[in-house]
């Protein structure tokens, strides 16, 4: 046995031309798997993107959270998708959740009570930072949910090519601009391609994109381009009346203003009577 140098790491010649174990740790081959791009940090049988080797072993995932965060990688992997370290229930490691912000957003908030001239030590605040947190995170949990989950499998084939509507969906959001709520209403129609969707969960499309940082004009083109995808029908139109409190508790003041936005998508936008049928049904009380 000798030692030979392999990609610039020592390892270990059994004397008849081959390589030991040690290198093929190296490669990322061992135990019938390779790691995302083959490489290898030289240590504990690892490879660089932080999959496990043969051995068990306490080890940690080497992804970069604000990378994740951020949807981009430098190691060219999307998220934790295909790391078999994440799906290993062997491993003492979960992804990280929102959650795990709220240290971070709780302290935030407290410099922000410190700012406006407050104690935050005082009765009434002393968990305010950490409550704000929480409400938070739950006003913009829609950044946690997808269009799949939502869906849940409640696409069904059905021989219906009628106008399907439903109205007055309550909506509460966040404005991007200024961090105060904006909430309303939307209505949503769709005209079916042998394929219907659960009712509830238009609803729940409305939950997933109302829950972010929004301004409405965006969120109404996200919400008929998700029932678009969800069941391809011939058509999509979304209606959505808003109060903006931007505009209401601050600014011009305007306690009685609305906001209307549309998306007409498909045979909505191409059909003036298709249009018209569907705003007639969402007019009638």
């Amino acid at each position: 046995m000798k030692e030979v140098q392999v990609n610039g790491h020592q390892h270990v010649s059994n004397g008849n031309g081959t390589v030991s174990e040690l290198e093929k740790h190296t490669n990322g081959t061992s135990n019938g798997y390779a790691g995302h791009n083959g490489l290898s940090n030289g240590t504990n049988g690892t490879t660089s993107n932080g999959c496990a080797s043969s051995k068990k072993q306490s080890v940690k995932c080497t992804c970069s959270k604000s990378e994740l965060e951020n949807g981009s990688d430098t190691n060219n992997n999307q998220g934790h998708e295909k790391c078999t370290f994440h799906h290993d229930l062997e491993l003492d490691h979960k992804p990280s959740t929102r959650e795990d912000l709220l240290p971070l957003m709780s302290k935030s908030y407290r410099m922000l009570l410190s700012s406006l001239g407050e104690d935050p030590e005082r009765q009434g605040l002393l968990k305010t930072p950490e409550r704000a947190a929480k409400a938070m995170l739950f006003f913009t949990k829609g950044y946690d949910q997808s269009l799949e989950e939502a869906l849940n499998g409640a696409v069904f084939d059905e021989d219906h090519d009628e106008m399907v509507v439903v109205k007055d969906i309550e909506m509460f959001s966040m404005c991007e601009h200024h961090l105060v709520p904006f909430y309303g209403k939307v209505s949503i129609g769709y005209l079916p391609c042998k394929k219907i969707l659960g009712l509830s969960k238009l609803a729940r499309i409305v939950e997933i994109f109302s829950r972010r940082l929004q301004v409405q004009e965006r969120l109404t083109k996200q919400i008929a381009v998700a029932v678009t995808q969800a069941v391809q029908p011939a058509g999509v139109a979304v209606i959505i009346e808003g109060v903006h409190m931007c505009m209401v508790m601050r600014g011009v003041q305007k306690i009685n203003s609305k906001t209307v936005t549309s998306t007409m998508l498909g045979v909505f936008r191409d059909d003036p009577k298709t249009r018209e049928e569907f705003l007639t049904l969402c007019n009638n009380k």
